[in-house]
């Protein structure tokens, strides 16, 4: 089941496929065998809108989990870029060469996050991974070994914001690892396949049965698999892009 959240078109095939087959199960199979009399279908409607009820109220407050974590995504990049514009600009405060290895770390620094929003390979995401922890350690070191040589309130600024820099970025990771949990899709999933079934088990043999077998299968199948694409960082087609940390390495200079 994690594997199709990680690339939604995969949800979208197994969905575009099961749930078709679960409604015309349901008109062919159930319909026959235990055909629905006229006193029992009032009680079935009920049973019935109650299911189609709880799957729509799933599915919204599912697309809204999404949402949420999406622009939780958004706003921790717009952060993070914040962040390490700031501590770029404080690092003169230690002045000498302690002021453009800071520079040039934090230059190489945005480098390597840039990456971790536009990669999807997982060897290179590990890559990445260990290059963000190198890279944190060498500019920890940096501004602990300033606040050493002169400890006073500048030096103190510079560390309080290279603290930030290291926070924004394990914010961001725990944004991206957090979603919405695969019991939650397994629910949502059987509601599902019964609805359809129930949907093909009470359509009535005239030209509306063949439009009720085919229209709520494609439109749950899309609301999941959108739900997915959002809720996916790397794998869907709805992503982060990294613009502020883009538009933060293109104002750095030249040389860095």
């Amino acid at each position: 089941m994690t594997q199709y959240l990680q690339h939604p078109i995969y949800l979208f095939i197994t969905l575009i496929v099961s749930l078709p087959l679960a409604a015309a199960l349901g008109a062919v199979l159930l319909n026959r065998r235990f055909p629905l009399s006229d006193s029992a279908r009032e009680n079935y409607n009920v049973v019935q809108g109650a299911t189609l009820t709880l799957l729509a109220l799933l599915i919204g407050f599912t697309l809204s989990m999404a949402v949420g974590r999406y622009d939780q995504r958004k706003n921790l990049e717009e952060e993070e870029a914040n962040a390490i514009g700031t501590e770029y600009l404080r690092a003169d405060l230690v002045g000498g060469a302690g002021a453009e290895h800071l520079k040039t770390l934090l230059a190489k620094y945005t480098e390597v996050r840039v990456r971790y929003y536009t990669t999807h390979d997982r060897e290179g995401l590990a890559q990445i991974d260990r290059e963000t922890a190198d890279l944190e350690t060498q500019l920890w070191n940096g501004v602990r070994d300033a606040a050493a040589a002169q400890p006073n309130p500048v030096t103190a600024l510079v560390v309080a914001g290279m603290n930030d820099v290291i926070n924004s970025q394990g914010y961001t990771q725990a944004a991206w690892i957090n979603r919405i949990p695969v019991a939650a899709w397994i629910l949502m999933v059987i509601i599902a396949l019964f609805s359809n079934l129930m949907q093909g088990y009470g359509a009535r043999g005239d030209h509306g049965k063949r439009i009720l077998l085919f229209v709520l299968p494609i439109t749950v199948s899309l609301s999941l698999t959108l739900i997915a694409d959002i809720d996916s960082p790397r794998g869907g087609f709805i992503r982060v892009a990294p613009l502020n940390l883009l538009s933060f390495q293109q104002s750095l200079p030249a040389q860095h």
